[in-house]
């Protein structure tokens, strides 16, 4: 990505709040899924307000969103979109009969309200070989009128579900002040030192530019709710994975496993119960039901996963540590964003996994009461060790290797967190520095292991 408007839609100074960090929606990809949904989404409520009388709707995906889409549901999503759904609010279990009932008549209801043709096998165009300059996951969406004219709106996925609409600039919310703004690691442990505060404490105080406390607080509450539900459902979920792979569910044998090895949980067995709540999300995940964008689909279990590790093995949890462990989470997550990317299709997996493992890390050790100095440290061995990692999934599915990747990420969080509260927060590479050290790897990264399954594993195991 090397493009001005590229570095605008990764890079930016606009104030995040957690709510665009964490949200609720459905699998399997925040990118190429629930970004795709809000832009058809987004193109025809615009539509609708115009008046405009729709002869005929037609999409074009480009780049990643092309060779990944059928994979990653980019297809559905559209459709899906353009019917009216948003991710959030429309139920996974409808999905299949909403898209079934859409290609079995030839149209769809166009924000829910008017009958439009639509034939996904001929409107919906996937452009492998072509890639926009401004971000490798691009679509364009376009209507034809009944008076001979045409409307299109091109997006882009720019990662976590955020989208970025060509022509229009993204707000800056002009009367939105930030009590203690901040844009990289230094300025944060600077800002944490002057006010004598923890980090996730400067992010509470932020959202309050955003609404009263009790309101964030109460969406990070229904946002662990989402996270433990979904470890709870793939708990129980058996069966295929949908696609070619034909990938089996595990988490459930594997649960019931470490239920039979034991009468309760205890220390021996905690990264084997990680691991399961990592894999278990990420079932959910590829399946396409509700998750938690955190901060990616595609990298939904590491969060959870670590949370579940504080509130099940650490004696002194309380739902106050959980909420300081998200608020810190938020504040690490909104640097690589403010600083890099976490789209995969721009960094590579360790854009996801990475940044997860990252947040997770530093969102414990705040938890577990080490200082400013030891979460920078713990977010930092989190990326550290996760530098250059691929995003090369087999079949375009986030399937493999992305399912078993949360394990290993949970798990590397929960080191790198152990690693910093066994130091004084003292050490040679920065967050900083290695957040660009991300940055200029992914930028460096070829684009064949960039989420466009043409290398990597996804070209040297054979699908069966």
């Amino acid at each position: 990505m090397h493009s001005a408007a590229g570095r605008e839609s990764s890079r930016n100074s606009r104030p995040i709040s957690v709510v665009d960090l964490f949200t609720i929606g459905v699998g399997p990809s925040s990118s190429h899924t629930v970004g795709p949904m809000r832009a058809a989404f987004d193109f025809a409520q615009a539509l609708l307000r115009r008046g405009s009388q729709v002869l005929h709707l037609e999409c074009d995906l480009y780049g990643s969103l092309a060779l990944t889409g059928r994979g990653h549901a980019t297809d559905v999503a559209i459709m899906l979109g353009l019917a009216g759904w948003q991710p959030e609010k429309v139920d996974p279990d409808t999905i299949p009969m909403i898209v079934a009932q859409i290609r079995t008549e030839g149209s769809l209801a166009l924000g829910g309200r008017v009958a439009v043709p639509f034939d996904a096998d001929k409107d919906l165009r996937f452009n492998r070989e072509i890639f926009l300059p401004a971000h490798p996951n691009a679509l364009e969406l376009t209507a034809q009128l009944t008076d001979g004219r045409s409307v299109t709106g091109r997006y882009y996925s720019i990662g976590g579900g955020a989208i970025v609409k060509d022509g229009v600039a993204s707000p800056e919310h002009p009367n939105l002040t930030l009590p203690h703004p901040f844009e990289s690691a230094a300025e944060l442990l600077a800002i944490g030192k002057a006010e004598g505060v923890s980090i996730g404490d400067i992010v509470r105080r932020n959202e309050c530019a955003w609404r009263e406390p009790a309101r964030s607080d109460a969406f990070l509450h229904e946002v662990r709710a989402a996270m433990l539900a979904c470890i709870e459902r793939g708990l129980r979920g058996e069966g295929i994975l949908p696609g070619s792979l034909k990938v089996k569910r595990r988490a459930r044998a594997l649960h019931l496993t470490l239920l039979e090895r034991q009468a309760r949980m205890d220390r021996s067995t905690e990264f084997e119960w990680v691991s399961l709540w990592a894999l278990a999300v990420n079932e959910e995940n590829a399946a396409g039901s509700r998750v938690v964008t955190a901060p990616t689909n595609g990298a939904a279990g590491v969060i959870p996963a670590v949370l579940r590790y504080y509130e099940t093995f650490v004696p002194e949890s309380s739902p106050a540590g959980a909420l300081l462990f998200l608020y810190t989470a938020a504040a690490i997550g909104f640097l690589y964003k403010k600083r890099a990317s976490i789209s995969a299709a721009e960094m590579g997996c360790q854009g996801e996994i990475g940044v997860a493992c990252s947040m997770a890390a530093a969102g414990l050790t705040a938890a577990l009461g080490g200082t400013n100095a030891q979460i920078e440290n713990a977010a930092e061995i989190g990326m550290e060790h996760n530098l250059g990692l691929t995003c090369d999934p087999i079949g375009g599915l986030v399937q493999i290797p992305c399912i078993e990747r949360n394990t290993m990420g949970s798990v590397k969080a929960i080191n790198a967190a152990l690693l910093a509260l066994h130091g004084d927060g003292t050490h040679l590479v920065s967050l900083d520095a290695v957040i660009e050290t991300m940055r200029e790897t992914g930028e460096d990264m070829r684009s064949k292991y960039k989420e466009t399954s043409l290398g990597g594993l996804a070209v040297n195991v054979v699908e069966c």
